[in-house]
């Protein structure tokens, strides 16, 4: 599943984490190729950048939205669909595994890089974030991937305009041609299938946020239901945060003592912030749809369970709420 950077002859400085730009290589051009079969539509934007249309112009689908999730997660992680009998009849689960969750997650799938100009505005996620290493995130992480070929994955409806690849071009120091940018609109299916694929990145993300050491984190593996797409943006939006934050089910295996397992368990599910409880496109229309006033502790799984792996113990806390999630996903 995945190439490393390393080998026995490697020099002492080299680093010893796989290259994601490495990794993920032969998913994107696999993703390309059978563009006809996913229902995806490839071509040339501005300056020559390479376009993979996941929902705009054409209809992407399911198996489209699950590789592209493989795609966001680096090329270190598995994403499949299937059943899960938890909120009859929404019972198709999305489930993400990965063995290098910090780098698969935060690295890679968490949408941090900002794109912006003109009236466009995007988050991009995928290991060009990695290549680029523009977000401080990187620092702490001590991670840098330089490569020869990019690629993003932009969660918008439009494509973007010449200034944004330029700017991508200018940070990851490539050609625009050398470019991939795979976008999945909201409203799509295969938009909702990478999104909802988040459910492990969240619990990662949260973790950072409560300082909790990342280097503790072993593993990680996570579910949520697949929510039903909507035409319209905000309901889109949020039927596919409800599906993470009163779904989203995360299992996180930690070293360390077994007191800090416990609190990592009892501070990450969603239940422990002050905007629990309500639909998230109520909540998000009660902050004037600013994303900036919504508490950010609520982005996290429902129910997350934490196994510290030098004691043999786990601690689980949170809960899943189908009432709510009928609630978002029917109406």
């Amino acid at each position: 599943m995945t190439s490393t950077i390393t080998s026995v002859a490697a020099p002492a400085s080299a680093d010893p984490r796989p290259s994601l730009a490495r990794a993920v290589a032969p998913l994107v051009e696999a993703l390309v190729a059978d563009a006809v079969a996913l229902r995806l539509k490839v071509t040339r934007g501005p300056r020559d950048v390479r376009i993979v249309d996941a929902g705009i112009a054409t209809p992407g689908g399911l198996e489209a939205g699950r590789r592209i999730a493989e795609i966001c997660l680096g090329g270190l992680g598995r994403v499949s669909l299937g059943p899960g009998g938890r909120f009859s009849p929404w019972d198709t689960l999305v489930s993400v595994s990965t063995s290098d969750p910090v780098l698969a997650c935060l690295g890679s799938q968490y949408a941090g890089w900002s794109l912006a100009s003109g009236d466009f505005f995007a988050l991009g996620s995928g290991p060009g974030r990695a290549t680029a290493a523009v977000e401080t995130l990187f620092e702490e992480l001590g991670y840098r991937d330089p490569a020869e070929k990019v690629a993003l994955v932009l969660e918008t409806s439009v494509v973007p305009p010449a200034e944004v690849v330029d700017e991508i071009a200018k940070q990851c120091a490539v050609d625009p041609s050398d470019i991939t940018l795979i976008l999945t609109p909201t409203s799509s299916l295969a938009g909702t299938v990478q999104i909802v694929s988040r459910v492990l990145e969240v619990a990662l993300h949260k973790a950072h946020a409560i300082h909790f050491p990342l280097d503790q984190i072993v593993d990680g593996i996570g579910s949520a239901p697949v929510s039903p797409p909507s035409p319209d943006f905000l309901t889109a939006m949020g039927r596919t945060n409800d599906a993470v934050l009163y779904g989203g089910d995360v299992q996180l295996f930690v070293r360390g003592p077994a007191d800090a397992a416990k609190d990592l368990a009892a501070r990450l599910p969603s239940l422990a912030s002050r905007d629990y409880g309500r639909p998230f496109a109520e909540i998000f229309n009660g902050y004037d749809c600013d994303f900036y006033k919504v508490d950010p502790l609520l982005f996290s799984p429902a129910r997350v369970t934490v196994t510290a792996l030098d004691h043999g113990l786990s601690f689980t806390a949170g809960g899943f709420d189908p009432i709510l999630i009928s609630r978002s996903f029917g109406g």
